[in-house]
């Protein structure tokens, strides 16, 4: 897993022009770290109950919160303020454009809290920033896979070197699916259960096939062939036969694997000379689509079975008692 160090200088560097950002004070603390993509309002601090307060998060101060300072005697303000710098503040954002509180900006040059004033709204402020602390602070790691989008599901091949994943996914592309990575996937987490893939920046939609070299798949099928991101769905794991092993032939056991604190689906399919491995790994896309929409074809036949046995049993065990 990897971890992103982000500092308040990064953030207005990278995003100070869109999100309208500008210091007004403790600017000697541009360099303390952000280590949370959560963003909220100190409005129970400022009101003195600080007992959940978290403070290693970025903190926004609205109209209702700059108001309700501006309407404090100067002395039940300046108490509240230290209530709120007393934690160890990343920084402190104040929207809409508005001035804040003497006070205010005196604690935050005392503190080397960065004070910054943005003209968005509090709500506009929230929905922009939000996708970018994500992209940036949420668990992340990297997979040695190839990762494509195979009928609106994204499959992860992996399994060991030279086994056949990128020309796996070159079939699947020119059968009309989309490469999203190949060789390394950048895999993060988003909420509590969902996968994001993407490729290097470096290498982006490039496939390197053995025999041949480096493949520009977008330039050889076009832009329709490749996407940037996709959710990880189901892991394809390719092996080589192992004639001594035992393969799953119901669909019954469903394996699973877990990357970044997420079960997925595992499919684990064996090689060998003359299996059509496209059409297999299109049949595990549409399967899984039949999953999410309640069907599941395995658990049904087997229920099917169940059924026809038992009511055959009945009726033998009918007619092995009747003497008419």
């Amino acid at each position: 897993m990897t971890d992103t160090t982000l500092r308040v200088r990064d953030l207005l560097v990278r995003k100070g022009d869109p999100l309208q950002l500008h210091v007004l004070a403790g600017a000697s603390g541009l360099d303390r770290a952000i280590h949370t993509l959560e963003a909220s309002s100190p409005g129970l601090a400022l009101a003195g109950y600080t007992a959940r307060f978290v403070a290693d998060r970025i903190h926004i101060l609205g109209e209702t919160e700059v108001h309700y300072l501006a309407d404090l005697a100067p002395a039940d303000r300046l108490a509240r303020l230290e209530t709120l710098f007393a934690f160890d503040l990343p920084c402190v954002l104040v929207t809409k454009g508005q001035d804040p509180p003497a006070e205010l900006r005196e604690m935050a040059e005392r503190k080397d809290v960065p004070l910054i004033q943005t003209g968005l709204k509090t709500g506009e402020l929230y929905r922009r920033l939000r996708p970018f602390l994500d992209d940036l602070l949420s668990p992340s790691t990297t997979v040695h896979a190839s990762l494509a989008d195979v009928y609106g599901v994204g499959l992860l091949f992996v399994g060991r070197s030279g086994i056949g994943k990128s020309e796996c996914v070159l079939d699947l592309v020119e059968r009309g699916h989309r490469l999203v990575a190949d060789d390394i996937v950048h895999v993060s987490r988003r909420g509590n259960d969902v996968l994001l893939g993407r490729g290097n920046e470096l290498s982006q939609h490039h496939m390197e096939i053995r025999g041949i070299g480096l493949v520009d798949i977008k330039a050889l099928f076009g832009i329709r062939a490749v996407r940037q991101q996709k959710r990880v769905e189901v892991v394809v794991r390719l092996e080589d036969w192992d004639n001594s092993r035992e393969y799953d032939r119901t669909g019954l056991d469903v394996e699973g694997t877990e990357y970044l604190g997420v079960r997925l689906p595992l499919v684990t399919i064996p090689l060998n000379p003359g299996k059509n491995l496209t059409v297999i790994c299109e049949v595990v896309a549409m399967h899984h689509l039949l999953r999410y929409t309640g069907v599941d074809t395995a658990r049904a036949f087997n229920e099917r079975l169940i059924r026809h046995m038992r009511e055959k049993r009945e009726v033998e065990e009918y007619l092995e008692e009747d003497y008419e």
